[in-house]
């Protein structure tokens, strides 16, 4: 039974707003990206900022040390979220949530402690592009945002709506976006295709695939998800979710597996070591399949002397 922090509750008067602190806990184990969850994959590790916390990320780390038994490490903090209405009861008492972005590595969670680790492309599915897009894309949201843009009042209004699916779902002829993740999930809401939207507002609809979670927690997922896949792009952050020793290309399938995308392999490695990001550690890879593979580290010393500002890695557009 997860064990919950010692905290002392502030006496609340009857229209207090209340703050959620929810925590986005990413690892990437084999190539998958990960995410600690709670309540069975329903919901992230949470709990309410109490009046014992000094701090707003003193209560959080708390909350998920209870919940996941997982200390935090790297944590930044994401967004705030206060819409009314968005967590299945609109006479509940206005509350926000305010959420963080945490990089770690999976670690097995230890008894009594009810998180476990989730791949987020449960929750999402139609962000994985590493093998192209996915079937799901054409053959299921295509069709649905198609008759939901088609169903407005107005032609205006019809144009409008599918000109903001054709560019968050890149379609007729768009480029697919990877950082537009919020954007697809908020358009999938709107147009009532995912039980939150159903949850919240009533509506008969046709759910696509993809795990939902409790309250508002898949949007605060995808905020995360955004967050970070556009944050690989100008620093080194990547290099908190590996282990001490690499191989390039386990750093390259990473890579791939946060963005949902390919990178250019060569292209890739050059612009590794261009930036001095890395260095051999005189090892080899000894489960390695085929040619051995070198091992190498992080070079530390690059956070203390530049910003590695402007790093664009080469996602494929193929």
């Amino acid at each position: 039974m997860a064990r919950s922090p010692q905290t002392i509750s502030a006496p609340r008067a009857g229209n207090a707003i209340t703050a959620d602190l929810v925590a986005v806990l990413v690892a990437v184990t084999e190539g998958e990206p990960k995410i600690m969850t709670i309540a069975g994959g329903s919901a992230l590790p949470s709990g309410p900022f109490e009046f014992a916390h000094r701090s707003l990320q003193t209560g959080l780390r708390a909350w998920v040390e209870a919940q996941t038994g997982h200390p935090l490490g790297y944590v930044e903090q994401l967004y705030t979220f206060a819409d009314r209405g968005r967590a299945g009861d609109v006479k509940a008492p206005p509350s926000i949530s305010i959420s963080y972005l945490g990089l770690t590595r999976e670690d097995r969670v230890g008894e009594g402690f009810e998180a476990h680790w989730s791949g987020w492309y449960d929750y999402f599915p139609w962000e994985d592009h590493r093998a192209g897009p996915p079937p799901m894309l054409t053959k299921v949201l295509t069709p649905r945002l198609k008759a939901w843009a088609k169903s407005a009042s107005s032609p205006t209004l019809q144009r409008e709506r599918w000109q903001r699916c054709a560019i968050n779902f890149g379609l007729d002829g768009r480029d697919w976006n990877e950082e537009l993740v919020l954007q697809r999930y908020e358009t999938l809401y709107e147009a009532a295709l995912i039980p939150e939207a159903v949850r919240d507002n009533g509506r008969e609809a046709a759910i696509v695939p993809g795990k939902p979670m409790t309250s508002d927690h898949r949007r605060i997922l995808a905020t995360g998800i955004a967050r970070l896949r556009a944050k690989i792009k100008y620093r080194p952050v990547v290099f908190e979710l590996m282990p001490a020793e690499f191989t390039l290309l386990q750093l390259q399938r990473s890579v791939e597996a946060l963005a949902g995308r390919l990178v250019h392999k060569q292209n890739f490695r050059r612009l590794i070591e261009q930036q001095e990001l890395v260095e051999e550690t005189g090892a080899i890879a000894t489960e390695a399949v085929g040619r051995p593979a070198k091992l190498f580290r992080f070079r530390h010393a690059v956070l203390a002397e530049r910003a590695v500002a402007g790093t664009k890695l080469p996602l494929s557009r193929t």
